[in-house]
C-alpha cells in the first residue's frame, strides 16, 4: 500500500463538494476545486481552495490540465434532471477520464447514486446487480462502468442515497401535499455529515477500488419520516396514502467491512 500524497482535486464544488473541500483542508490536504461559473472562483479561493474553471459540456470544453495534476480525483457532477443532460453525461465522463489519464491520476472517487437500483421490491446491497429505471440512473450507471473499466487508475464508487442536510430540509419535500402515494415504502437517505465522513474514511483508510452504498442504516417509511420532518420544521403536514407500491431498501456490506464506519446521523434522530 502506498501513501496518498496531499493533493486532491474535486471536480464539482457544489452542495457536497464544497463542504468536503473545506473538511479536507482542515485535515491538511491541498485541495483543487472546479466550477463551471467564473463568478464562483473567488468564493472557492476564499474557502482556501485552489480554484479552476473546468467545463466538459458539448458547447464548451474548457480543460486546465494543472487541475488534473493530482493523485486523487473526486468526481461530483451528477447529471441534471433534463433529458438532454442525461444523454450527454457519458460523453462528459469520457472526457474527464481522458484528462485524468493525461494527469496521471492514480485514484478516482466517483460520486454515484442509489438510483442505479430499480424499485424491485427488495433489499439491495453492493452485490445486487443494478437495474436503473430512470434516465438519470441509467446515465450514472454507464458512467460507473466507463470509469471502472479503465486500468489507468483505480475507481471507487460511492453511491449516495437521497441527500439531506443544510439547505436540503426534508420537511419541505412534501409539506402540505395530500394523497401522496407509496406511504409505506422505506426511505433511503443520507445526511451531508455522513457524506463527508464516509469520503474522508475512504481516503484515510485508502479503501480504494470498492463500491459503497451510502445510506443511513435505518429506513423509516415515507409517511413516518416526512410527516415528522414537516412537523419538526413547523410546516404543513403532508398526507400519505396507506399503501406499499414499488420500493427498495438500500444497505451496505462494505461500509462496515472495509471502513468500520458508524453513521453520525440516523434518520430516527430526525423524527
Amino acid at each position: 500500500m502506498y501513501s496518498l500524497n496531499n493533493k486532491i482535486s474535486i471536480l464539482g464544488c457544489g452542495w457536497y463538494g464544497l463542504e468536503l473541500a473545506k473538511e479536507l483542508i482542515k485535515n491538511g490536504y491541498i485541495v483543487k476545486g472546479s466550477t463551471t461559473t467564473p463568478d464562483k472562483l473567488e468564493s472557492l479561493q476564499q474557502a482556501g481552495i485552489l480554484p479552476y474553471l473546468i467545463n466538459f459540456t458539448e458547447e464548451e470544453n474548457r480543460v486546465d490540465h494543472e487541475f488534473f495534476d493530482c493523485e486523487l480525483l473526486i468526481i461530483s457532477i451528477p447529471p441534471k434532471r433534463s433529458t438532454a443532460e442525461q444523454h450527454t453525461f457519458l460523453s462528459k465522463i469520457q472526457k474527464i477520464a481522458a484528462a485524468a489519464i493525461i494527469g496521471n491520476v492514480k485514484q478516482v472517487i466517483f460520486i454515484s447514486a442509489t438510483s442505479v437500483y430499480g424499485d424491485d421490491n427488495q433489499q439491495v446491497d453492493e452485490h445486487t446487480i443494478p437495474n436503473p429505471e430512470t434516465e438519470s440512473g441509467k446515465a450514472i450507471l454507464a458512467a460507473e462502468q466507463t470509469l471502472t473499466a479503465s486500468a489507468d487508475y483505480t475507481t471507487t464508487i460511492l453511491r449516495f442515497g437521497g441527500l439531506i442536510g443544510p439547505g436540503r430540509d426534508p420537511g419541505r419535500f412534501f409539506a402540505g401535499k395530500s394523497a401522496i402515494p407509496n406511504g409505506n415504502a422505506p426511505v433511503n437517505l443520507i445526511h451531508l455529515t455522513d457524506c463527508i465522513g464516509l469520503t474522508l474514511s475512504i481516503i484515510q483508510k485508502q479503501a480504494f477500488g470498492y463500491t459503497f452504498n451510502a445510506c443511513a442504516a435505518d429506513h423509516p417509511t415515507r409517511s413516518i419520516f416526512y410527516t415528522a420532518a414537516a412537523e419538526r420544521s413547523g410546516l404543513a403536514i403532508p398526507q400519505f396514502k396507506d399503501e406499499l407500491l414499488n420500493w427498495k431498501s438500500v444497505h451496505s456490506i462494505y461500509i462496515a467491512e472495509k471502513l468500520n464506519y458508524e453513521f453520525k446521523i440516523t434518520l430516527h434522530s430526525l423524527v
